[in-house]
């Protein structure tokens, strides 16, 4: 099975399995690309977000003109910072942003209950690091796109390149099937 991209610079399609690392400077606008990525079909959609609340993605996904009733937001912080959590169908909470572990065991749980093709957007791999430490995040990355590839979804991860050095971003940028590169002016190349 292969997914449809609707992302500039890149193919058409993936296939099933595939992950890429969208890594992109600390200040550039990944929304387009991100929603690109995740509304590019119908499939069953997880997003996860160490980044922002889960009514800031809601926004987000209200002002690209996203239907989100296929998808599931995964907010790990809004019980950290004492916001109104409503679990519900649609936003599920984890304690906090440093809980890779009940990051990891959530997103299994989605893949797991959910039939069909499913696309996974996770916003960030810095705020991952940020909050829990580079070699918990790299264990938690990579147990996230064993995941993927045996339950057939794909994922877009988020990493930005300014905060990180070099070595960092080579050496998660070595774990993806491809890496988009988004430059301060918005321009997009691909690596597939």
């Amino acid at each position: 099975m292969d997914y449809t991209l609707a992302i500039e610079s890149a193919p058409d399609t993936i296939p099933a399995g595939s992950s890429i690392l969208l890594v992109h400077p600390s200040t550039a606008e990944t929304d387009r690309i991100d929603v690109e990525f995740t509304d590019a079909d119908d499939a069953a959609k997880l997003i996860i977000s160490t980044r922002t609340a889960a009514r800031e993605v809601k926004q987000k996904l209200d002002h690209y003109g996203v239907d989100h009733e296929n998808a599931v937001i995964l907010d790990t912080l809004s019980a950290e910072r004492g916001y109104t959590r409503r679990q519900s169908d649609r936003v599920r909470y984890i304690p906090s942003p440093e809980d890779l572990d009940s990051l990891v065991d959530e997103a299994r749980r989605f893949l797991e209950e959910t039939d069909g093709p499913v696309r996974m957007s996770v916003d960030s791999i810095t705020e991952m690091i940020y909050y829990a430490d580079e070699e918990r995040t790299r264990q938690a990355v990579e147990t996230l796109l064993s995941l993927v590839a045996e339950h057939d979804a794909v994922v877009l991860f988020h990493l930005a390149r300014g905060v990180h050095e070099a070595e960092v971003v080579e050496s998660f940028s070595e774990l993806f099937d491809a890496v988009i590169e988004l430059d301060e002016d918005g321009n997009v190349t691909a690596s597939f």
